[in-house]
């Protein structure tokens, strides 16, 4: 399928179903899908709703299976699975007496895909590594590998059921025919106390390990998604996180819903993430029934896949989100991210850069001359070096990842690994799209990029260092001509390059990259950006850690509202929650507070639909800022003032300080997300008074024209 037909489909899923979900034709009889859209059914069953009459029939292509249908509480519909259903289009019909009600339902292998496009190869399996026990042998076509003596292209295998148990030591034992000593109990939200006994159900869901867990006896209706966070480059089944079996929740009796596919340490592919929820939330609805309502939960990544499943399915994975040390996207990231190793190079060869503090001034993120640095053994490192050394050639050299898993030398044929472009734009080939080079296209680009503006305007640095580092800075090479890193990310006896220096192109002056249009058209339509289209209570909630120089930068939650406040001009669904982590780290945990707000504000959205998602906000769902010990320091609507706007700092702004990114100095928005910046001549700029005070001289006219022959970005 070619790139732009699949980012079509995609566009046309998330915008809304092409097939009813409720189809009725005269009076009350009416079918309805409840597990899914009724055009992205998968793994052959469906439950399915439908206004009863007084002799009702329900057939499924003709057979009749109106034995699968029990009347619901009120008895004025009936619910049932209905199973059998063949891969393509199949007709479910309600029959009562003269009327006649016909639903159309799409049906999709339970191995995907519905909507992500063409399933990725070579593909490694981890069936066997997470106790379901070697793959399903499902194809001996080659394209597949062979893993424990069979072949699989798609991972399947069969599902297992297991109960747990919640030890003593904080660990899930399994659970023995007779209750074991230490097994400990649990209070529920309702207030029971049961044992803490956990019935679990896994299995493979779109290629992906999933797992649905709960309290025996002890389901509050309300379910968790748990999202995980981390960075993976694809080509792997993953496995199942700590959080699958997440204890708080599982405690309070929420069921916990998981995927190995919806963890981006396992791939960054949102839109083939997405889809994995979906199938994983079907799966779950279909076995228990529509939950009350679906919280999700999770940073980072965890975070990221919130923010996004949110805008581009609405309620169908989660109701709500718990978004933790949050970014509005992954893909927008990539842009000021590329430019750390870049600038790291300029500095560490540069005496005048080498007092960390200074740093900021040029990447924007935070700096510090005591923390330690693990590259040097000395003290001194900045947010680039401690957060995010590594993940430039991660994303962007197809002859590097730091996926060195032993099972890949086991696959058959051997070397299977070395055929692949190891990037996140080749993980996303089928958004981003394929050059006539072979190589997937890439959106990075730097052309016209002032870094350290901002500085020169406020005086930080002078007009000379201003043009050195720009003249200097560089950008990345083509994939194609990349070459494989050195040491510290393959052996390291010799030639230390931490700054992936061999793969950047230098000069005086160093040419800039210019980012391929198809790929920013693409991903930008794709549903891989937040645009801030998302109608969903989001408690955005984080540690403050930017004096530990931790990558989740604290900025980035101001980033999703700017957003949402550019979409429609109302953010009024999210509220933003720091907790203070100096100066040791972590101590308060605010997740099961927020749980307990969600649980109001979700309860008050159904009791009053019309009120909307704002409308519906309980006192406690404010922007607020509490200390290390959870205490509250401040909330309101005005605590953080002074970050979006003009007014004088708020509360929570002031006893927060926030850094920003390279791009953001550069002279580019906090919201971020501009992947190439429109150009204005360098005398356009300096006639607008770009430079602040600094009137450049002829001979610096002509240096920035040299650095900048194309113009600069004019925000």
């Amino acid at each position: 399928m070619k790139v732009l037909t699949v980012i079509a489909a995609i566009s046309a899923l998330a915008a809304g179903p092409s097939v009813p979900a409720l189809a009725s034709t005269g009076g009350n009889l009416a079918l309805e899908v409840l597990s899914s859209r009724a055009d992205q059914v998968s793994g052959g069953d469906a439950l399915v709703r439908v206004r009863t009459g007084h002799r009702l029939t329900v057939t499924r292509n003709g057979e009749d299976v109106t034995a699968a249908f029990k009347p619901d509480l009120g008895g004025r519909t009936a619910t049932g699975l209905v199973t059998g259903l063949s891969d393509g289009v199949n007709t479910i019909t309600a029959s009562d007496g003269p009327r006649r009600e016909t639903l159309k339902v799409r049906n999709h292998p339970v191995s995907g895909p519905i909507f992500s496009g063409p399933h990725q190869y070579p593909f490694l399996c981890k069936t066997e590594r997470s106790g379901l026990g070697p793959p399903a042998v499902d194809n001996q076509d080659g394209q597949g590998m062979r893993v424990a003596g069979g072949w699989s292209r798609d991972c399947f295998a069969p599902t297992v059921t297991d109960r747990l148990y919640r030890a003593t030591d904080g660990t899930f034992k399994a659970m023995p025919s007779q209750r074991p000593a230490d097994m400990t109990t649990t209070t529920l939200l309702d207030g029971r106390t049961v044992d803490f006994v956990v019935r679990r159900e896994r299995g493979v869901i779109n290629r992906f390990l999933y797992s649905i867990a709960m309290v025996e006896n002890g389901w509050n209706g309300r379910a968790m998604y748990r999202f995980d966070g981390g960075v993976g480059i694809g080509h792997d089944q993953g496995t199942l996180g700590g959080s699958a079996l997440d204890p708080y929740g599982l405690g309070k009796g929420y069921a916990i819903l998981y995927s190995s596919g919806t963890r981006t340490s396992t791939h960054y592919n949102l839109i083939l993430g997405g889809e994995t929820a979906l199938m994983v939330k079907e799966r779950f609805v279909e076995q228990y029934g529509v939950p009350l309502y679906t919280v999700g939960v999770g940073g980072s990544g965890g975070a990221i896949q919130q923010y996004l499943y949110g805008q581009n399915y609405g309620d169908r994975v989660i109701d709500a989100a718990i978004a933790q040390y949050s970014f509005p996207d992954m893909v927008t990231q990539t842009i000021h991210v590329g430019d750390c190793e870049l600038l790291e190079n300029y500095m560490d060869h540069n005496p005048r850069w080498a007092r960390w503090d200074d740093r900021s001034a040029l990447i924007g993120m935070n700096a510090s001359d005591t923390v330690p640095n693990a590259y040097t053994g000395k003290p001194g490192s900045d947010e680039c070096v401690k957060g995010w050394r590594g993940l430039t050639p991660l994303t962007m050299n197809p002859l590097w990842t730091s996926n060195n898993d032993p099972e890949w030398k086991q696959m058959d044929p051997p070397g299977v690994k070395d055929t692949v472009q190891w990037t996140h734009w080749d993980d996303l080939r089928n958004v981003y799209g394929v050059g006539l080079d072979g190589y997937a296209r890439s959106t990075w680009d730097n052309v016209g990029v002032q870094y350290g503006l901002r500085a020169l305007v406020d005086g930080v640095i002078t007009p000379a260092e201003f043009l050195d580092v720009n003249a200097r800075v560089g950008s990345w090479k083509e994939a194609a001509d990349m070459v494989q890193e050195g040491c510290p990310f393959t052996e390291c006896a010799t030639d230390f390059d931490p700054w992936s220096a061999r793969n950047a192109r230098s000069g005086d002056p160093a040419p800039r990259r210019a980012g391929d249009p198809v790929a920013i058209r693409n991903v930008t339509r794709s549903g891989l950006v937040f645009r801030g289209a998302i109608d969903i209570p989001v408690i955005d909630w984080r540690h403050y850690l930017e004096d530990q120089l931790d990558m989740h930068d604290a900025h980035q939650s101001f980033a999703s509202r700017q957003r949402m406040l550019d979409f429609d001009g109302d953010a009024g669904n999210q509220v933003i929650w720091f907790t203070d982590a100096r100066p040791d780290g972590p101590r308060f945990d605010q997740t099961p507070e927020a749980l307990q707000v969600m649980d109001e504000w979700l309860a008050n959205i159904r009791a009053n639909p019309s009120r909307g998602v704002t409308g519906n906000r309980p006192a406690t769902a404010v922007d607020r800022c509490f200390a290390t010990d959870g205490a509250q320091l401040a909330a309101g609507p005005h605590v953080w003032d002074g970050i979006l706007d003009g007014r004088p700092a708020g509360a929570c702004t002031a006893k927060f300080p926030l850094h920003s990114t390279a791009r953001v100095v550069a002279g580019g928005p906090l919201k971020g997300g501009v992947y190439a910046c429109r150009l204005q001549p360098v005398a356009r700029a300096i006639e607008r008074g770009l430079y602040g005070t600094w009137q450049p001289s002829p001979a610096e006219r002509d240096r920035l024209e040299a650095i900048f022959p194309t113009g600069v970005c004019d925000y």
